[in-house]
């Protein structure tokens, strides 16, 4: 009899755990945001979602990498976070 009451716990503590797993991988799924960075790219500028390691888009300029970001952004009610030369962030353009 004292062998059916420990498998009992041990299944008890396998169902736990498997709960908790599940529970835990639900949570993991939270919703992505469309935040864009502009950060250097090689000798240019890139677009890129935050989020990712794929870029959206390449500039030769700063300036036009964040018009597309705050095209991008508009779109999705987002931010636009601009990134100096050395990837430190300089400004974040909030949605209003």
């Amino acid at each position: 009899m004292p062998k059916n009451t420990s498998s009992k716990s041990w299944i008890t503590i396998l169902i736990e755990l498997v709960e908790v797993f599940f529970k835990s991988s639900r949570e993991g799924n939270r919703k992505r945001t469309w935040h864009q960075h502009v950060v250097p790219y090689k000798e240019d500028w890139a677009v890129r979602r935050e989020g990712n390691k794929r870029i959206t888009s390449k500039h030769r300029k700063q300036s036009t990498a964040i018009n597309k970001a705050k095209t991008i952004a508009r779109k999705h009610q987002a931010d636009v976070i601009i990134h100096r030369a050395d990837g430190t962030i300089r400004d974040r353009i909030p949605y209003d």
